[in-house]
């Protein structure tokens, strides 16, 4: 299992899907557990993939985890949000994941990049780091899921801006209301309605292609 944060460089556009049949196809998949949602068919959303379970229940196998879902959903590649110390980490448990559920712990990668909760990113280069990850993901025809704590604030917020710069959507307002759409599927829209979660969170969205515009090198 390769457990890293990859630094890449380089803007090369992704061909440009036909953004409503994808969108069709994009709803026709299963969601791997029910607050997730597909962005792409390379990307899904959600929330936390990981509880610690107890004895017993490990002994009742009363418990299932969503790490599990995932992996079972073809995710290969984990884009973890969260900050270290937010919650218990995954990263330690992905290889017996895998084993147990046949796949190879070496296809799987986990990359951390910290954002604080309810918060937005330190630069619009950490995003560009992030943005690498998935761009090199996708050119490899590998799954991915982004997730925060709860799948709404700072995953909304990496979500759109790659929905901008893979050329899904034509520009970061765009991406909020894709994301919009898809978010009404997801279990906790009712208690959560929006993502992202602030209100400079959708900002940084919407603004996303003129940050990276003028960002410097």
């Amino acid at each position: 299992m390769s457990v890293a944060t990859l630094e890449r460089s380089g803007s090369s556009s992704l061909p440009r899907p036909p953004p409503d049949s994808e969108a069709g196809a994009l709803r026709a998949l299963p969601r791997p557990i029910p607050n997730s949602y597909w962005a792409t068919p390379f990307l899904v959303a959600c929330e936390f993939p990981y509880c610690p379970l107890t004895p017993a229940q490990l002994a009742r196998r009363c418990a299932a985890q969503k790490l599990d879902a995932l992996l079972d959903a073809g995710v290969r590649t984990f884009v973890d949000l969260t900050e270290p110390h937010e919650l218990f980490s995954y990263a330690p448990h992905l290889a017996a994941a895998c084993a147990q559920l046949g796949i190879d712990p070496c296809d799987v990668e986990y990359h951390n990049f910290p954002i604080r909760d309810r918060a937005l990113p330190t630069s619009p280069a950490f995003v560009c780091k992030i943005m690498a990850v998935l761009r090199d993901t996708e050119k490899r025809g590998r799954v991915a899921a982004v997730h925060c704590r709860g799948g709404i604030g700072r995953t909304g917020l990496v979500i759109g801006c790659w929905l901008v710069e893979s050329g899904r959507a034509r520009d970061g307002t765009d991406a909020l209301r894709m994301i919009a759409e898809e978010w009404k599927g997801v279990e906790k829209c009712k208690r959560y309605p929006y993502s992202p979660e602030t209100g400079p969170q959708f900002e940084w969205v919407r603004t996303w292609t003129d940050v990276t515009t003028t960002a410097p090198a």
